[in-house]
């Protein structure tokens, strides 16, 4: 394997001390140097202990978090721990976004040294222990003290850090995880540096790498001059990440890890067919044997339309009358007329073409010439948000845009509207569809990835097939019309809000993969 020389130099350069550095003044420091030889363990103890599984990601709830990734996190390695038959560990940069009221808590552990190509960078390592799971942070000012978690020119190189600092900190906290489990594109260096750089290392020998894609079309793509310089990889090892004539680490990750997955089994098998795979597809199929999909799940307790202290009334699935009170006081808060029998249609989700805009905005003014309300929230292409804020002046009475992102006002639109659009081109997973169900409003979705798995026209919504913005508009003007039938409808809404869509069953699958892993 080829090696570089540090020199004192490039060595003062490149280290970046971080918050830790402060926050250990005068307290006296865990370092590398004091790393706890690996324990040999007889097959009687190996058997009765609890087995390691190591979350690897770019975000996690509580914590912080952009989108649905942040939330299976959270919520699945939760999940694990409560089985009690794993020591779940999730370990996440330490952004300067954080919410601070958890921050305060963090517990300094200590400090070691990543090297990375000729860099050799500063790595503070905290920990918080959050309902059964420790999370662990890597902090590097450098790095991680900006607002938000993406969208630098550098975030190769920032996640490079991040992934090789995963390795790192394993004899530093003397826990070498049985599977390591790293989530999309941020983190596929950990599963390549797991099976190229360290894999000659003895203590590294046991430990699994699964990766989980939650969407293909972001792949972590460089020029291949960068290869050694930034990733540290090289020449015996190019052909693991080479793709397309550049580096491709989401490729490289799919290569190097025992088992990948996707976050539901209908996208699984899309992404094997060039539509969906944004390249990827020869890839794929080359190693479907590996692949298994399994469809996410929400957290059911957070998600409680009888809990639920963001809604207007709370109600429960075997008494909506509360949901109609959601209703009357969303229409007030949006200065819609409070009609009471005009379904409202609505849309939570971020305004972009992949998302089915594109078949909204065609017929969306054909919709408003029937007898409903339509409430928009999110934001995107500013194409997307300048349409709608237009139509909402044109049909002030008929249509409610609201080009923000606001958790409180979505919680009031799910739990307000009657019917919930969600007609996406693509969509992996997708979690807003069964977090209209809990709150006993109708999804109506286009039958692709996760969409496919979780809603089934008139078990607990409405679907429909072809990309194709008129036959959108037949299933909506359908339900519109069961809206008038309040029988069949409650019926309907019964079923969608007590359908289980809880980590349990998610759960007990990746629990099946993760053993089918070590035998």
């Amino acid at each position: 394997m080829a090696t570089t020389k540090i020199t004192k130099a490039t060595t003062k350069n490149a280290v970046t001390k971080g918050t830790a550095a402060k926050a250990a003044a005068g307290a006296s420091k865990k370092t590398a140097s004091t790393k706890k030889p690996v324990s040999k363990k007889t097959a009687a103890s190996a058997i009765n202990e609890k087995k390691k599984i190591l979350f690897v990601a770019s975000e996690s709830q509580p914590f912080i978090s952009t989108g649905g990734l942040s939330e299976v996190i959270g919520s699945l390695s939760k999940a694990l721990a409560a089985t009690g038959k794993y020591d779940v560990r999730v370990v996440i940069p330490l952004y300067s976004d954080i919410n601070r009221k958890y921050r305060e808590k963090f517990t300094y552990l200590g400090n070691l040294y990543v090297h990375l190509a000729w860099r050799n960078q500063y790595c503070g390592i905290f920990s918080y222990e959050h309902e059964g799971v420790i999370f662990y942070f890597i902090d590097n000012e450098f790095y991680f003290k900006r607002p938000g978690c993406y969208g630098y020119y550098d975030d190769g190189e920032r996640f490079a850090f991040f992934s090789r600092a995963v390795l790192e900190i394993m004899p530093f906290l003397n826990f070498y995880p049985e599977v390591m489990h790293c989530h999309d594109w941020q983190a596929a260096l950990a599963a390549i540096y797991l099976k190229t750089n360290y894999c000659f290392r003895e203590e590294y020998q046991y430990t699994r790498a699964l990766f989980t894609i939650h969407n293909i079309e972001y792949q972590g793509q460089y020029s291949l001059d960068l290869l050694g310089d930034l990733f540290d990889i090289y020449g015996s090892y190019q052909y693991l990440v080479e793709y397309g004539n550049c580096i491709n680490l989401m490729k490289g990750a799919i290569e190097c890890c025992e088992r990948f997955s996707t976050v539901s089994p209908k996208y699984a098998q899309e992404i094997k067919d060039p539509y969906y795979a944004h390249g990827l597809d020869p890839i794929i199929r080359r190693n479907e044997f590996k692949l298994t999909g399994i469809l996410n799940g929400i957290d059911d307790k957070g998600y409680n339309c009888a809990l639920d202290n963001h809604l207007f009334k709370n109600f429960t699935p075997e008494d909506f009358s509360g949901k109609s009170v959601c209703k009357s006081e969303l229409q007030k808060m949006l200065n819609l007329p409070q009609k009471p029998e005009t379904p409202i249609v609505s849309m939570v989700s971020r305004l972009v073409s992949h998302k089915g805009l594109d078949l909204v905005t065609n017929v969306i003014e054909e919709l408003l010439q029937d007898d409903v309300q339509v409430v928009i929230l999110g934001t995107g292409d500013s194409h997307f948000e300048g349409f709608f804020r237009n139509l909402a002046r044109k049909y002030p009475d008929k249509l409610s845009a609201n080009i923000v992102f606001n958790g409180d006002l979505s919680r009031k639109i799910y739990s307000g509207s009657d019917i919930f659009l969600m007609p996406s081109k693509s969509e992996p997973c997708g979690l807003s569809q069964m977090i209209a169900c809990r709150y006993g409003t109708i999804p109506i979705v286009r039958e692709t990835g996760g969409l496919y798995d979780s809603i089934k026209p008139l078990v607990n919504g409405y679907t429909f097939s072809n990309y194709n913005a008129h036959d959108m508009l037949y299933v909506i003007r359908q339900a519109v019309s069961d809206y008038k039938n309040k029988e069949e409808w409650t019926k309907l809404m019964y079923r969608a809000a007590t359908t289980d869509f809880s980590w349990s069953h998610s759960a007990k699958d990746y629990e099946a993969l993760y053993l089918n892993m070590l035998k």
